[in-house]
């Protein structure tokens, strides 16, 4: 009898799948196939499983919980990005795209099995409490976060405002697991922030692509404008920018182009291959230099290498994070949805960037001489090896001899270098302590300079 029981849910639950199909896909019946007797078979042993699990198990499992579970499972296993939203967590992703909601400031994702930190936001506690893209979360409030899915991961970090949560994070290079004790917060993020850096330069830093941010961005460079009269140049700012709505980057880079594809979509529907062009009307007249790293994803990824195959910007930085993939949330009747991976976007030229990011035209890691200098001690070279080859026709220079005056005024043999003062960290945004930021106004700078000299330079007969 459990058996028939059995074979006429899964019979049940086949049907509701081709439904589920149908009414998601919007393409007819037509365009659906049958379920086979394998997608069959695989249904009828997912209710043999739930029936043993809900008689046997040591407590009371709910048949919602356990189908929840099962979806999960399900969606957890296409992609690190696809999953399913309870009613919740849907009004809290609405409210995101808003640009306010609640907790901690951190954009994370899974890579190779572990949660890891997109970026922080900026003007967050995980910013504000040095948390930093790459990271990986280990634990949240003691518990391992192993297995555990984003949906489950974010719960977790979100809550009251004032709560406290504390994460423990592995960081490479510090051996021992770090612990932030952070007090959870109203996350109100404004997606610009602009101001001029020099007479005639401007700076446009994007934190996220929410439902304004083209609007403000344009408010913004008409302000930089009316400033300087007429800006010389733009630095664009997408460093631990870790994406948001594919429109907005859209026309983010429309703002800088007058024609041209910006990107494009390929997915296995029809409605998935989605072609973007700029159209004439842009800020086409200064030059820019788009910043990027290792927290730049998504949409960040979208306009950088947009601007980088049109020749309109030059891309300064570190390699970007490679989210080459687009998300559509798929609501549900219940008040639930799915966010689910439905294409994957190109740039122009035909590049994808899923896993590779965007290679930026000029490699610059935005570390001070010290911390430089710090890095290169704890690298390991050839002659750290035991056994390597000396060269035998280098010759060998001794060391230099280290004196110290002594009180007495003579001096001493041997004695330890004096340390220098530890050198000021990076402050992004910072003229004269942001290493990125120095250099891509200096290129902005040099940018004129090599025009006004070609200009002057007569034609060859």
């Amino acid at each position: 009898m459990q058996r028939q029981r059995n074979k006429i849910l899964a019979g049940l639950l086949a049907w509701a799948v081709v439904m589920a199909v149908v009414s998601l896909g919007g393409h007819g019946l037509e365009r659906v196939s049958a379920v086979d007797r394998n997608a069959y078979e695989g249904l009828e042993a997912f209710t043999d499983v739930l029936a043993i699990v809900q008689k046997h198990y040591v407590e009371e499992a709910s048949t919602q919980k356990l189908i929840e579970g099962a979806i999960n499972g399900m969606l957890n296993g296409l992609d690190p990005h696809s999953a399913y939203l309870t009613p919740e967590l849907y009004k809290e992703l609405q409210v995101d795209t808003e640009g306010s909601f609640g907790g901690l400031g951190i954009e994370i994702t899974l890579r190779d099995g572990l949660l890891t930190v997109v970026s922080p936001i900026e003007d967050t506690p995980a910013y504000r409490a040095g948390i930093k893209a790459g990271d990986q979360i280990i634990k949240i409030e003691g518990e391992l976060t192993k297995d555990m899915s984003l949906v489950e991961a974010v719960k977790k970090m979100r809550g009251p405002k004032g709560s406290k949560v504390v994460i423990s994070v592995r960081r490479e290079g510090v051996p021992r697991l770090i612990d932030f004790s952070l007090n959870r917060e109203i996350i109100r993020v404004q997606s610009v922030k602009s101001r001029s850096l020099e007479k005639g330069y401007g700076y446009a830093r994007l934190t996220q692509f929410q439902d304004r941010t083209n609007t403000d961005l344009e408010n913004a460079l008409s302000t930089l404008v009316a400033e300087n009269g007429k800006l010389e140049g733009l630095v664009l700012d997408l460093r631990n920018n870790p994406g948001g709505l594919l429109s907005q980057a859209v026309k983010v880079t429309d703002l800088f182009l007058d024609s041209g594809m910006i990107v494009y979509t390929e997915g296995r529907l029809d409605n998935q291959k989605q072609k973007y062009f700029a159209h004439a009307g842009g800020y086409t007249e200064f030059p820019i230099v788009v910043l990027v790293n290792g927290g730049s994803a998504s949409a960040s990824e979208i306009v950088a290498g947009a601007l980088q195959d049109h020749g309109r910007a030059v891309v300064l930085g570190t390699k970007t994070f490679g989210k080459g993939s687009v998300q559509t949330i798929l609501p549900l009747e219940s008040g639930a949805a799915l966010r689910l991976t439905t294409a994957l976007y190109f740039t122009p030229n035909g590049r994808s960037i899923q896993v590779t990011g965007v290679a930026p035209d000029i490699t610059l890691e935005n570390l001070t001489p010290t911390q430089v200098a710090a890095r290169e001690q704890r690298e390991i070279r050839e002659e750290n090896l035991r056994g390597h080859f000396d060269n035998k026709k280098q010759p060998v220079v001794p060391a230099p001899e280290v004196r110290e005056i002594s009180p007495e005024g003579g001096t001493k043999r041997d004695a330890e270098p004096v340390q220098p003062e530890p050198e000021e960290e990076v402050k992004e945004g910072e003229l004269g302590k942001d290493p990125q930021l120095d250099r891509a106004l200096q290129l902005l700078k040099s940018w004129r300079v090599f025009k006004t000299t070609v200009a002057a330079v007569p034609p060859q007969q």
